[in-house]
């Protein structure tokens, strides 16, 4: 299922392939992703603020398009807007993490979607490196129901 993703990721998200992205994880409770340092490096030999936080859209966006397609739903999914604090410099591989939305806050989104073909919910995800959290990432994202 990780492998999957990944060429998922990497057919339909050429910029998830350029910086090497791999699925650590994609369960029910949490995704991860990770990507290593040289691919993603600026002139400062540490990682790119621009890669940091596509690392942690990419993890937000797998938590919402793939759970509601787990629960059959046929969206198009896109990010409609985000914020990324950065904390530390990340001079190693680096992971962002998208937990669970929570129940409620899911329910609320799905009968939105459900009701007008279109969905907005916000999502978090954190950015671990070597010296440990290094950004945070708030991203609201939309759902559009697709005719098939």
């Amino acid at each position: 299922k990780r492998a999957e993703l990944e060429a998922y990721l990497h057919r339909h998200i050429p910029m998830s392939a350029a910086m090497r992205v791999r699925v650590i994880e994609n369960g029910p409770q949490r995704v991860v992703l990770e990507a290593p340092l040289e691919p993603n490096l600026h002139h400062r030999a540490t990682a790119f603020g621009g890669s940091v936080v596509t690392l942690a859209i990419l993890a937000a966006w797998v938590q919402v398009h793939f759970r509601l397609q787990v629960e059959g739903r046929t969206v198009h999914t896109v990010i409609q807007k985000s914020t990324m604090d950065y904390d530390l410099p990340v001079r190693a591989s680096f992971r962002a993490t998208c937990a669970r939305i929570d129940d409620p806050i899911w329910e609320r989104f799905c009968r939105t979607l459900d009701r007008r073909g279109k969905g907005r919910v916000s999502v978090e995800a954190l950015v671990e490196g070597d010296a440990g959290r290094v950004g945070h990432f708030r991203g609201q994202y939309v759902a559009l129901t697709v005719d098939v």
